[in-house]
């Protein structure tokens, strides 16, 4: 099974819709979370270890989760 992990800034919109429709599909498990502080579900180290593949919605996302993690 492979743990994918959706990330944006507030996870209000992005990463849920990707969550959304990725969790129909068999064999993924899926999670999503945001990058900011004051996202709804902010990212966690132990999401960052938990996800197989990390797909962020930005190029500025990527550069933020490289700085931060």
């Amino acid at each position: 099974m492979k743990k994918l992990l959706f990330l944006c800034s507030q996870n209000r919109l992005r990463s849920p819709t990707a969550e959304a429709v990725f969790c129909e599909y068999p064999g993924l498990e899926v999670e999503s979370a945001g990058l900011d502080r004051t996202a709804e579900n902010p990212v966690s180290t132990e999401a960052i270890e938990w996800a197989d593949i990390i797909f962020v919605m930005e190029k500025s996302h990527k550069s933020k989760l490289s700085k931060n993690f």
